[in-house]
């Protein structure tokens, strides 16, 4: 059920502000009550991919006393793109709730 839907996530777990990769994975983790407990597999190729589609920026930082990790940030790309996911998935959710319980036909 997560396939088209990781990207929107990971911009969701970002929009609290930046974070390293171990922390998003973390994020997503805790905001889903361990529903989605995402492999690094997972989260690390859609935190590339939606970098180079410029809905992400990314720096690396060593933290006092730390390792060295590279630090996500939404655009302001990102932060629409976000936007308009929200959009279209609650539209989405709404009518398959609808589906489901067997109501009414949803609006067009």
């Amino acid at each position: 059920m997560l396939k088209g839907h990781l990207d929107a996530i990971v911009l969701a777990a970002l929009e609290a502000g930046p974070a390293h990769g171990y922390a998003i994975i973390e994020s997503i983790k805790r905001g889903s009550a361990s529903t989605f407990d995402l492999p690094e597999g997972t989260v690390y190729p859609a935190l590339h991919r939606l970098e180079e589609a410029g809905l992400l920026s990314s720096a690396w930082m060593t933290p006092p006393g730390g390792r060295r990790r590279r630090l996500y940030s939404l655009t302001k790309a990102g932060s629409a793109a976000l936007a308009r996911r929200r959009k279209a998935w609650g539209r989405f959710s709404q009518a398959v709730e609808t589906l489901l319980r067997g109501s009414r036909a949803w609006p067009a």
